[in-house]
């Protein structure tokens, strides 16, 4: 079953999130993730809007978590953390229909 790592980004630092955009793709690669989204326009329709939403798709919630987790990952972390202030959360997606 697929899982999901949903991120709401607000930017401060725009050059040291410039490096962590530019170097985050190969390792999200390695770890058979996808992005679904990587900002764009949005349209609120309820509640607080969000300000850069990123959704990433993992096949499973396991390599999810070894993204997440792992040594290749910890030093974008590191620096997505100065560049950034975020809300991160790992969702199970729903199985493919029968």
């Amino acid at each position: 079953m697929p899982a999901y790592l949903i991120a709401n980004v607000r930017v401060k630092d725009a050059a040291k999130f410039e490096e962590y955009r530019a170097l985050v793709p190969a390792v999200i690669a390695a770890h058979g993730g996808r992005y679904l989204v990587r900002g764009g326009a949005m349209t609120p329709k309820e509640g607080t809007p969000p300000h850069r939403v990123v959704i990433l798709e993992f096949p499973t919630m396991d390599a999810a978590q070894q993204f997440y987790d792992s040594d290749d990952y910890a030093p974008l972390l590191k620096l997505r953390l100065e560049a950034a202030d975020s809300d991160v959360t790992l969702v199970d997606g729903v199985a493919p229909p029968a």
